[in-house]
């Protein structure tokens, strides 16, 4: 790690870089995984009173108006050299942490559907803008050797405050700490962006030249990779897939109270905390085999886990129709937790892969395209195929029968694949060495 380098030798500005990245990253994941995610839903049922399909609907509208708006601020951060100015990224974030924070402040008093409209297209476009400028920032706050490492920080700390305070998901609950969390950060930026102070100033202008160190990404090697190219197409792809299986298996799961209550809103803070912890073992082994081994085999880690994950659901769910008696009305609570390591590995390797498949020059596109399709694209299409077994009224086992068999196709898919490239490879080599 350069991390130990740096503090050895008391590079203090280098320092402050990863810990403003940190924070900036754990906030804003923080905001998405709870008020975004839960908390609207809550909003869309309870306080203006839509049925879940509805709410499940105009989610999906955020998903979409977020690529869209993600992919456009991408593209134009890249062509007006956004992308390679600190300064610039650091004030449209600020941008972006004000209309996030006044629309999070008037949320609990949205009462009708149009109003509820309104917010979803308001967040969109915040968001869209959010993520590729916050993402891009690792190339001039984080060195290359220690983005598996960051990554899993930012995860381990994001879904460990997310699981272990016991909060009621509720909008009005998420907004309340969410306005207290979001005024300090929102000072800060201020400061970092329009306060005309020397010793400041050089601190951002030490900061906005390592890009020049930093921005080339680990998986470039020789040639640059390309948005069109197979290099950049491939990892989407795969983290499509991630991002769908979690999305598709997650919405039924917390659908389903027996569920739910015995993990995630356990009234036993013990239980919230082992799943807490669990995100974080997730994280730090995510992080190591990230930083030292290649990008294949975190996704072959990451698709075995959710397989297994999703082969113990169901296990259980078989055992509990045919021997009901045995198995009572309580749940493992392994299998939240298992299902936690498998989210941090696949949310460790979404925070680091984008700057490491990009150059200063591409960071915001690849960003942008990378988060908007894997991400919101995948949650879309989940949400839209979730809405279908909901309305043919397929069972839990069923649904998840889908979820687990779609999880074991893409682990065989991926092992097959790195099967025949290395195949592929050796052949080559050998054409050529009888050559």
């Amino acid at each position: 790690m350069e991390f130990s380098t740096q503090v050895r030798e008391r590079q203090w500005t280098t320092i402050a870089g990863y810990g403003l990245f940190v924070a900036l990253m754990v906030a804003g994941y923080y905001y998405n995984i709870t008020f975004v995610q839960l908390g609207l839903i809550d909003l869309g049922t309870r306080l203006v009173g839509m049925s879940e399909t509805a709410v499940s609907m105009w989610m999906a509208a955020l998903a979409l108006v977020t690529l869209v708006v993600a992919a456009v601020a991408g593209v134009t951060m890249d062509r007006r050299g956004w992308s390679t100015d600190l300064r610039t990224k650091l004030r449209l974030l600020f941008g972006v942490v004000c209309v996030q924070f006044a629309l999070t402040l008037v949320a609990p008093m949205v009462r009708t559907v149009p109003g509820f409209g309104a917010w979803i297209i308001l967040a969109s476009i915040g968001l869209g803008v959010g993520f590729p400028v916050s993402f891009s920032l690792a190339i001039d706050l984080v060195p290359v050797p220690d983005r598996g490492y960051v990554a899993a920080a930012i995860t381990a700390i994001a879904y460990f405050l997310a699981n272990a305070i016991p909060l009621s998901w509720s909008v009005d609950i998420f907004s309340r700490l969410m306005v207290a969390a979001m005024a300090p950060g929102i000072l800060v930026l201020g400061i970092l962006s329009f306060a005309n102070v020397d010793r400041l100033d050089s601190i951002i202008d030490a900061l906005g030249v390592q890009h020049e160190t930093y921005g080339r990404g680990r998986f470039c090697y020789d040639d640059l990779i390309r948005t069109r190219s197979l290099a950049f197409a491939i990892p989407v792809v795969l983290m499509f897939g991630v991002f769908f299986i979690d999305s598709l298996g997650f919405l039924r799961i917390i659908d389903t109270p027996s569920l739910l209550l015995s993990s995630w809103q356990s009234p036993e803070f013990s239980t919230r905390l082992f799943i807490a912890v669990a995100h974080v073992v997730g994280a730090v082994m995510a992080g190591v085999i990230y930083a030292n081994y290649s990008l294949s085999r975190i996704f072959l880690w990451t698709f075995a886990l959710f397989s297994l994950t999703h082969v113990m659901y169901t296990s259980d769910l078989r055992f509990a129709e045919v021997l009901p008696a045995i198995a009572g009305d309580g749940t493992s609570p392994l299998n939240p937790a298992l299902y936690a390591i498998a989210v941090s590995f696949y949310t460790t390797l979404n925070f680091a892969i984008w700057p490491d498949l990009s150059t200063p020059e591409t960071i915001g596109t690849h960003s942008a395209i990378g988060i908007g399709v894997a991400g919101w694209l995948a949650t879309f299409s989940s949400t839209a195929l979730a809405l279908y077994f909901q309305a043919a009224d397929l069972t839990l086992l069923s649904h998840l029968n889908v979820v687990q068999a779609l999880s074991l196709l893409l682990l065989f898919g991926l092992a097959v694949g790195l099967y025949v490239n290395r195949m592929i490879e050796l052949a080559r080599e050998n054409g050529g060495a009888s050559a």
